[in-house]
């Protein structure tokens, strides 16, 4: 085998853009005269641990077909949450991985993922640099946390952001229709930042002000205050809409959940129930009716109210990474920097690895009121630009058509 390949992954959760990334690294094998065959791991690192690959090159011929693949949620190629050990402890992964790349010829690697699939992208460009091995290692960003170092804003974000802006104006409109005074407590993703929860910002306008709070686990919450919040609105408004997220904590550190969360192997507790003890908060001590409403999964792959500018973005960072690995970049992850704010404007760039696996962005504490219950115009300048443009879909008997996932079944034969 002389020619020289490469492979693409995916891992962690699953956003509406990031299959746009998966289609720019395809686009840019082929546009590129470096690089053959495009194969694609099953269900991420686990997919070369089980030798399960895809040809993408042969899979996604032509045009029509990469342009379905970028509109379609979740990840085409499956994922998974799998933590590398340290090559120092236990190597045997690793020599297994770098056996199949040689059998392949894998001269270029592409992790699209989040911070934990960075971690995958650090340890192995780590090992490679231990080996001396020439195959280019980068990492391709993603995740609707937008928590990754180093990046203005990562691709998954915008859409996520897109969707709970329309979701809460819908929730407003939802409510307004009641003369009745109630409290609707939204709780949204967010474990350790709260982008995706300020992003609920977005669904004011000039008749509708909810959410009328919006409480980030960036600022330690208070039960007290946040029932004197309610109260003294519920003074004025016969509908209070409240947008949390599901990671706030106390002034100790301790979530606000109304279970207790397990952790998975990267150290994160799943967490779940924010809204509901917030809905029982409200229920015991002010009387009002009161709902809570756990948008979840939801946030994450809605392509049907994607936002044009994130999928354009999570493409081109793609289709860059492939230049990156043809200038011979590794250990690296490929960022975007945003040089205008009006008109809106990116430049693609990169940065080193170790500088963004392990990290986590938080939103900047001024960009939070005094009173740590709204955001601030900054951080409503900073988020409008990301959900701009509509994405056009193709329809059939009434839903959209993306593209099939047989091989992610698990008898699947690739």
């Amino acid at each position: 085998m002389n020619q020289s390949n490469c492979m693409v992954a995916q891992s962690g959760g699953p956003t509406a853009a990031i299959n746009a990334s998966l289609a720019g690294v395809i686009s840019g094998i082929k546009k590129s005269g470096k690089y053959d065959t495009c194969y694609g791991a099953i269900n991420g690192i686990l997919g070369i641990l089980n030798e399960r690959y895809l040809n993408l090159s042969q899979m996604i011929p032509d045009e029509e077909t990469l342009n379905r693949l970028k509109v379609t949620p979740a990840m085409y190629l499956g994922s998974c949450r799998h933590k590398l050990p340290d090559y120092k402890d236990d190597d045997s992964a690793y020599v297994f991985i770098f056996n199949q790349f040689a059998k392949l010829n894998i001269k270029a690697f592409f992790y699209i993922g989040g911070n934990d699939s960075m971690d995958t992208v650090l340890k192995l460009s780590d090992y490679a640099a231990k080996i001396k091995s020439d195959i280019r290692i980068i990492g391709v960003p993603k995740t609707i946390d937008n928590d990754l170092c180093m990046i203005d804003h990562t691709p998954g974000f915008g859409s996520a952001a897109k969707y709970i802006a329309s979701t809460m104006l819908e929730i407003a409109h939802d409510t307004f229709i009641y003369a009745v005074k109630s409290v609707t407590i939204v709780e949204i993703m967010g474990r350790d930042a709260g982008w995706l929860t300020a992003a609920s910002a977005l669904a004011r306008n000039d008749y509708n002000t909810a959410p009328h709070f919006i409480y980030l686990p960036e600022v330690a919450f208070d039960k007290e205050q946040f029932l004197t919040d309610i109260r003294n609105k519920l003074k004025t408004l016969n509908n209070v809409i409240v947008a949390v997220s599901e990671g706030i904590r106390d002034k100790n550190g301790d979530y606000i959940t109304a279970s207790k969360a397990v952790a998975d192997q990267f150290g994160h507790q799943q967490l779940s129930g924010a809204g509901k003890a917030l809905e029982f908060l409200v229920k015991e001590n002010i009387g009002v009716k009161v709902r809570s409403v756990e948008i979840n999964v939801l946030q994450r792959c809605a392509s049907h109210l994607a936002s044009a500018t994130d999928q354009s973005e999570a493409f081109a960072l793609g289709e860059h990474a492939v230049l990156l690995a043809e200038e011979g970049v590794t250990a690296s992850m490929v960022t975007l920097t945003r040089t205008s704010n009006t008109p809106y404007a990116v430049a693609y760039n990169y940065a080193p690895i170790r500088g963004i696996a392990n990290e986590a962005k938080s939103i900047p504490r001024e960009w939070i009121n005094a009173h740590g219950n709204d955001i601030r115009q900054e951080l409503y300048n900073y988020l409008y630009p990301l959900i701009q443009g509509e994405v056009s879909l193709t329809y059939q008997n009434g839903v959209p058509v993306y593209m099939p996932v047989p091989h992610l079944k698990p008898d699947h034969v690739s």
